[in-house]
């Protein structure tokens, strides 16, 4: 998986629209919607502004892993 679909799964999970996700974040739509379909990526600290939404972590996002997030125990 990809930075791509893993934005576009976990703005599903919630059930936003990209339109609802860029407005809580402040990103610009069309920008957010680059990003959905890999013709941008985003800068490190954009990352940790979904990091820190989604309470995923970066190497999740990045789809370097498959744990969403290794700092919580269950």
């Amino acid at each position: 998986m990809d930075i791509s679909h893993n934005l576009k799964k976990l703005r599903s999970e919630k059930g936003l629209t990209q339109i609802e996700l860029s407005k809580n974040l402040n990103i610009n739509r069309a920008t957010y919607a680059h990003y959905e379909t890999g013709r941008r990526e985003p800068d490190i600290e954009t990352l940790k502004l979904f990091s820190d939404y989604f309470n995923v972590s970066v190497n999740y996002l990045m789809g370097l892993t498959n744990i969403r997030n290794p700092f919580i125990t269950k």
